[in-house]
């Protein structure tokens, strides 16, 4: 089949890669239009605009995908499907109705749950232990559309989101590929989509992002991993923004195998020991991994400890994050 890809992030370049290797044409990419990045706020091409040039294939990057012009060129290139992953846009029916067999568009969830723009982050955040990915025909409402197929996969104990969408963005251009094999022989079956279970996943913004240390230390845990590394988890010390990694939630105080801590320090509270910087939770302490400073870049926490001169926790001192 004639096949054209929509997609924008990083995570569809493993598609883009999987259809060109397919036995389908592909025959161009739809991406979002050049974005401003970096402190000089150059003009940035998508991840798949530059792994679509390296290709020599036609790349569209429509501000709006109902514009007249856009329809005309989608038209000429006469696509019979569009594959699409994290595209990023709302597609109108003028668009959706100009490939035969539609299009189809991978999610990084087990649909009907986490539909939306953050499905991996969400099910990291609620805690989930098995996630996946689904192909299906798209439709007006939102990751509503009948499905082709599904992946399952078990989330690791301490993944973060973009180790979870890196698996999920290679096992899942397989799957994408194997369903349009499918419907080009006419063997797709998509099944409606259950009227249970549905959850949304919102986009997780910076603000979202902010921890709160008086939630219980697994709420934080789960928290930074699913910010991970987009938009970054992160609080503030001294007035100054400090992005956070991945955290080590420790035993409570109290326990054989637990340092002597103090109970009554606040959330937010900071201990910098012989090996670890600890961090005071609503449930008890979490050690730091990596700190990014204002300016910075990423380094270990007891590194930045020595230069920030933390010490032992006290009321006092009150050395705590979020002030």
């Amino acid at each position: 089949m004639r096949i054209l890809l929509a997609g924008t992030p990083p995570v569809a370049v493993a598609s883009l890669t999987a259809l060109a290797e397919s036995g389908h044409e592909l025959v161009g990419v739809i991406t979002r239009p050049d974005r401003p990045a970096g402190r000089g706020r150059h003009m940035l091409a998508s991840p798949v605009a530059e792994a679509a040039a390296a290709l020599a294939l036609p790349v569209l990057k429509p501000r709006d995908p109902g514009d007249g012009a856009f329809l005309d060129q989608l038209k000429e290139l006469r696509p019979d499907a569009v594959a699409t992953v994290a595209y990023g846009a709302l597609l109108p029916e003028a668009a959706l109705s100009i490939p035969r067999h539609g299009w189809i568009n991978l999610h990084f969830s087990l649909l009907p749950a986490w539909r939306g723009a953050a499905p991996v982050q969400r099910a990291i955040w609620a805690g989930d232990q098995i996630t996946g990915a689904t192909t299906f025909q798209i439709v007006k409402e939102l990751d509503a559309g009948p499905v082709f197929g599904q992946l399952t996969y078990q989330v690791p104990a301490r993944a973060t989101a973009g180790e979870v969408l890196d698996t999920l963005a290679v096992d899942g251009a397989k799957l994408l590929v194997t369903t349009l094999d499918l419907v080009e022989t006419g063997e797709a079956r998509p099944q409606p989509q259950s009227l249970e279970g549905v959850s949304y996943a919102r986009k997780v913004t910076s603000d979202d992002a902010r921890i709160d240390w008086s939630a219980p230390s697994l709420a934080v845990d789960r928290q930074v991993r699913a910010c991970t590394p987009a938009p970054g988890a992160w609080t503030t010390f001294g007035g100054q923004r400090l992005r956070i990694g991945p955290l080590t939630v420790r035993p409570e105080p109290g326990r054989e195998d637990a340092e002597p801590l103090p109970g009554s320090a606040p959330p937010g509270a900071l201990i910098a020991l012989k090996h670890a910087v600890l961090v005071r939770t609503g449930s008890g302490w979490a050690a730091l991994g990596e700190v990014e400073p204002a300016g910075k870049t990423w380094m270990p926490a007891d590194a930045w400890a020595r230069g920030a001169r933390l010490g032992a926790w006290s009321a006092e001192t009150s050395e705590r994050f979020g002030e």
